[in-house]
Order: C-alpha cells, then structure tokens, then sequence
C-alpha cells in the first residue's frame, strides 16, 4: 500500500512538473479575461476561449484528484481551486428565476475574483520560483487591476458609485498605498472586497517598507566598513612615512 501511495506522488508529482508552465500561462489569461468581462463585458468568441481554459482547469483538477493517494486532504488544500472551477457552472444555471432572486450574481462575482487572484498567485509564484521582492510588485499589479475591476463591477450601479474603470483603478491604488479614499464602497461585495485589499495593502506596505530599510540599513553598514578601511589604510600610510622618515635621518647622521 505504501509503494502504491509513493508511486503516486511521483506521478503526480511528474504531472505537476509537466502542466505547471502551460497553466500558469492560461491561468494568466484567464484572470485577464475576467478583468476584461468584468470592465467591458466579453465577446461571444473570448466567451468561447473562457470555458474553453475552464474545461482545461477542470481536467487538470480531475487528474490531479484521481492520482492523489489522499482525496479528502487534496480536496481541503485546493479548496479555492476547486470554488474556481464551480463557480463559472453557474452561468449556464443563469436562466433559473430563483437564481435572480436570490441575487447571486454579485456574490458569485465576488468568488471568481477572488479564486482568479489566487490562481494568479500560484501562477506567478510557479513562474517566478521563489517570493522575491519583484514577485511582490508583480503581484500587487495584478491584485490592484482585479480588484479594481472587482470593484467597478460591483459599485457602477450603485447611486454616486464608481463611473468608470479609470476611477476603480485610481480608488484601488489608493486603498493599496494606505492612501485612502473618499468613496467607500455601499455594496456588501464592494465592502469585503475593500476589507481584503485594505489587509492586503497593510501586509505588503509592511513588507516593502522592510525591504527599503534593509536596503538602505545594508548600504550604511557598507559605507561604515569602508570608511573604517580607509581609516586603517591612513594609520598605516602615516606609520609607514614615520618609519621612512627615521631611516632617512638615521642615514643624514652616517
């Protein structure tokens, strides 16, 4: 039973090895198609190309799940993965009048953001290799043109709302550099979205401030080991002079 188990990781773990350039690519595209339906709405051929990416997470997640030696602890660490690929289903569900009542559209818009940023996360962090400081400015662009889309989608309707994509996208900067803003979200999506940026934008406004002091910090101790350096090599100029100039006199002498 234990070799089976081992035999499995190795494949999956040779599978993993095998799709994670291809899916991180379309996972990119895919957080990029949401920004687009979200801002501008999607033509029916990038529709098409939408489910055709979402058919291949689909086959990607069952692979991985029949080759996982545990199924129930696979599902619990890819559970956002799993609300990705559940929630595009529901468009096809978009003719049930119960669905329109109950107003899920927004909810469910709320999910795919989310479940799309964090597949951009693991995309990015496949491709990058390892959470460097360019791995946390690339991931802060894409987190503030999905929230801001996010946000647009949920907030143009609304009275005094966000009139276009533009404004989104300066009110998401905003919230990200601490900065803040006049308009708060009157959506209970809008407002949750705002709740993850805000923690977001504090976690890497830490993270970023750490990394400029450590820079600045390393650039200090490099100047004060320098100037100790040159300090040493003037005490040994003078005392070399000193010697020279004792050689010089004792020869005057002879």
């Amino acid at each position: 039973m234990d070799d089976t188990k081992r035999e499995r990781n190795k494949l999956l773990a040779r599978i993993d090895d095998l799709l994670d350039g291809p899916m991180a690519f379309l996972g990119f595209t895919w957080l990029i198609l949401l920004t687009v339906e979200l801002v501008y709405g999607l033509s029916p051929i990038l529709e098409k190309f939408g489910f055709v990416i979402w058919g291949l997470f689909i086959v990607e997640f069952a692979i991985k799940f029949f080759l996982a030696p545990s199924k129930t602890k696979f599902l619990r660490s890819n559970i956002l993965t799993l609300v990705s690929l559940l929630v595009p289903a529901f468009r096809v569900l978009r003719w049930i009048p119960l669905l329109r009542m109950l107003r899920l559209s927004r909810s469910l818009r709320l999910v795919k953001v989310l479940s799309s940023i964090n597949r951009a996360m693991r995309a990015l962090s496949l491709t990058m290799k390892r959470r460097a400081f360019g791995y946390i400015i690339l991931l802060t662009i894409i987190v503030i043109f999905a929230g801001a889309a996010g946000m647009f989608a949920f907030e143009k309707d609304v009275s005094g709302g966000l009139p276009n994509f533009e404004t989104a996208l300066w009110w998401t900067v905003m919230i990200i550099t601490t900065l803040g803003s006049d308009y708060w979200p009157q959506t209970i999506e809008g407002r949750f979205l705002c709740v993850l940026l805000s923690l977001y934008a504090f976690a890497v406004f830490g993270y970023i401030t750490a990394t400029i002091a450590t820079f600045f910090i390393g650039r200090d101790a490099e100047t004060k080991r320098r100037e100790i350096a040159d300090g040493k090599q003037m005490d040994e100029l003078r005392k070399e002079i000193i010697s020279l100039k004792q050689i010089l006199v004792e020869i005057a002498k002879r």
